[in-house]
C-alpha cells in the first residue's frame, strides 16, 4: 500500500492526467508529471513536471526515483522506454503493449471469447483489395498504431474507393461495417487484489469520430447486453492481471454486444463519474494503484448526462452554469482547435 504523503507519477499530461492529480491530491497523495511538449494542463496541477522525451533515459530513470507507484493517463507512451521502470507501474505494460496494436487487440479479444468487427490486415494495397471483396463495404479502415478521436481512420464506402486509396505504408487494419442500434462504455475498475467493481454503462454519441455525449440511463437496447460485455471486460483484466480503471467499448447489436475497442486508462465515456457517482473513475483509480480498497461505484441520481465541449465551443462554456444541475470542467488549454476536448459539463438530475 501506497502511504498518504506517497509521490505518484504520471506519464501523460493531458487532462485525463490533470483529474487523477486532482483526485490523488484530495488523499494526500503529491503527483509527478513526466511528458513531452509544453502544452501539458496534467503539470499545472502537479508537484514538479519532467518536460523530456520519452527515449530519454536518463530523465525516465529520474523520474521513476521521486516516485512510489507510476501510472498512465495517455495509451500511446512508447513501451520500450518503460522496460527499466516496469516493476513500479500499474497497471502493466502488457496493457500498453496489447491495447497500441488494433489488430493484436483484436485478436486477444477473440481468444477470450468476445466478438469484434470483421476485421483483415491491411500491409499492402493488394490487402485493402482482397479484405474488402471478403468483408465487403462500407468500412472503416484504420491505422494500427496511434490513432484516436476519428485519427488516423479513413471511410471506405465501395470498392472504388479501396482502389483510389493510397496507402501510407503504415500497417493499418480494414473493418467491416457494424449494423448497431447504440454505443456504449464497460468501465471497471480492477484492485491489486483483484476486486472488480463497474460503474454504470453509459450509452454513447460519437460525432467525427469523438464522443459527444455520454448519458444515463441507457437505453433498453444496451441495458440487455451490459452484463455479456462486463463478463468480457472482467476476462480482460484478469487475463492482464490489471491494475486500475480499463474501459472496453462495444456496439449494441441484433446479435449481442460486438468489441469496438479498449483503453487501458481512465477514459472520457467515464467522466459522468466524478458528480454521477459514489466514486469517480480518478479516486478509483488511485485507490487501486496505490493498493487501496476500492470505492462504492453506485450511480447518483435518476439521470446523468456528460457532454464534451469540443473547440471553440469553449468560448461559451460558462453559459452552461445558468443551469443549476451543471458541473463545469475545462481543462485550461490554451488553443480551440477542431476537434480538441476543451472541457465538459456533466449534468446530474435527482429526479
Amino acid at each position: 500500500m501506497i502511504a498518504p504523503r506517497g509521490t505518484i507519477g504520471i506519464l501523460g499530461g493531458g487532462q485525463l492526467g490533470r483529474m487523477l492529480v486532482m483526485a490523488a491530491a484530495q488523499m494526500g497523495y503529491r503527483c509527478v508529471v513526466y511528458a513531452p511538449g509544453r502544452d501539458c494542463v496534467a503539470a499545472e496541477v502537479a508537484g514538479d513536471f519532467f518536460n523530456r522525451e520519452w527515449n530519454d533515459a536518463g530523465a525516465m530513470a529520474a523520474f521513476a526515483q521521486q516516485c512510489d507507484v507510476i501510472t498512465w493517463e495517455f495509451e500511446n507512451v512508447p513501451v520500450e522506454p518503460l522496460q527499466p521502470i516496469a516493476e513500479r507501474l500499474a497497471p502493466h505494460p502488457r496493457a500498453l503493449e496489447t491495447a497500441q496494436d488494433r489488430l493484436n487487440e483484436k485478436r486477444f479479444v477473440e481468444q477470450l471469447g468476445g466478438r469484434p468487427a470483421p476485421y483483415a490486415p491491411v500491409d499492402a494495397p493488394s490487402d485493402l483489395a482482397a479484405a474488402v471483396e471478403r468483408i465487403g463495404t462500407p468500412g472503416i479502415l484504420k491505422t494500427r498504431r496511434d490513432g484516436y478521436d476519428g485519427k488516423g481512420q479513413w471511410r471506405i464506402g465501395n470498392a472504388r474507393d479501396a482502389e483510389g486509396f493510397s496507402h501510407t505504408g503504415e500497417p493499418l487494419v480494414y473493418e467491416g461495417f457494424v449494423d448497431f442500434a447504440a454505443e456504449f462504455s464497460v468501465v471497471l475498475v480492477r484492485g491489486r487484489d483483484g476486486e472488480v467493481r463497474y460503474w454504470d454503462s453509459a450509452e454513447n454519441v460519437h460525432q467525427d469520430g469523438i464522443l459527444a455525449t455520454s448519458t444515463l440511463p441507457a437505453s433498453d437496447a444496451v441495458a440487455g447486453q451490459v452484463e455479456e460485455a462486463r463478463a468480457l471486460a472482467k476476462q480482460v483484466a484478469d487475463a492482464l492481471d490489471y491494475v486500475g480503471v480499463l474501459t472496453l467499448e462495444f456496439f449494441a447489436t441484433a446479435s449481442g454486444p460486438v468489441f469496438n475497442e479498449m483503453a487501458p486508462r481512465v477514459h472520457n465515456s467515464g467522466h459522468w463519474t466524478i458528480e454521477g457517482a459514489a466514486t469517480s473513475q480518478f479516486e478509483n483509480h488511485i485507490r487501486a494503484i496505490c493498493g487501496l480498497p476500492l470505492g462504492d461505484t453506485a450511480t447518483i441520481g435518476a439521470s446523468v448526462t456528460m457532454e464534451n465541449v469540443i473547440g471553440k465551443d469553449a468560448a461559451t462554456a460558462h453559459e452552461c452554469l445558468a443551469d443549476s444541475a451543471a458541473h463545469l470542467h475545462l481543462y485550461g488549454k490554451s488553443a480551440a482547435r477542431k476537434g480538441r476536448k476543451m472541457g465538459h459539463v456533466t449534468r446530474v438530475h435527482r429526479t
